[in-house]
C-alpha cells in the first residue's frame, strides 16, 4: 500500500513535552480519520494499555505553552473542553491495537517510520556536533602555537 499520509504531516506532529517525543490526541484522531472523543473512549475502554510513559494529560501551563507557539481553538468556538491527552512512540503503537482498523495500521506504520527518521536525525546532529567539536579543539590547538609565534616573532 503506498504512503495514506504526507511524511511531513506526521513529522509536524511530533511535539517535545516532558522530554518525550509525543503526538496530541486531536492530531492522532485526525491522522486515523475519527473524532479525537472516539479516539480517546477507545483509549479509556482500553486503561491498562496506556501507562503513564505511554499517555498523559497535559497541564494547564504546557497547554499555554503550546496554545502560544500555534494554532488551537479557544473554549467558546466549539474548541477543547479538557486539557489534551498527548501519547508516547509507545502509545501510539498500543492505539493500533485499540482502533482496530485497516487505516490505523497504516496511520501507524507512517507513524512509526517518522519516530525512526526523527532519532536518526537526532543521532546524526549529535554525531556532527561531536565532529565539530573535535575540529575546533584541533584547530584551536593548531592557532594557539601560530598565535604564539606571531606573539614572539620579529615584531614583538
Amino acid at each position: 500500500m503506498t504512503n495514506i499520509l504526507p511524511r511531513e504531516r506526521i513529522e509536524r506532529s511530533i511535539l517535545l513535552i516532558r522530554g518525550h517525543k509525543v503526538m496530541l490526541d486531536a492530531d492522532l484522531a485526525e491522522l486515523y480519520g475519527v473524532e479525537t472523543r472516539a479516539l480517546l473512549q477507545a483509549v479509556s475502554r482500553n486503561q491498562k494499555r496506556f501507562p503513564e510513559d505511554f499517555m498523559f494529560q497535559m497541564s494547564k501551563e504546557e497547554y499555554e505553552l503550546l496554545r502560544s507557539q500555534i494554532v488551537i481553538s479557544k473554549k467558546g468556538r466549539g474548541g477543547r473542553r479538557y486539557l489534551p491527552y498527548v501519547f508516547t512512540e509507545q502509545g501510539v503503537a498500543m492505539l493500533s491495537s485499540v482502533l482496530r482498523s485497516e487505516r490505523a495500521v497504516q496511520v501507524n506504520i507512517e507513524i512509526m517510520r517518522a519516530f525512526v527518521r526523527l532519532r536518526e536525525m537526532i543521532a546524526t546532529h549529535k554525531n556532527l556536533a561531536r565532529k565539530l567539536e573535535a575540529l575546533e579543539k584541533r584547530y584551536d590547538a593548531q592557532f594557539k602555537v601560530v598565535f604564539s609565534l606571531v606573539r614572539s616573532g620579529p615584531y614583538s
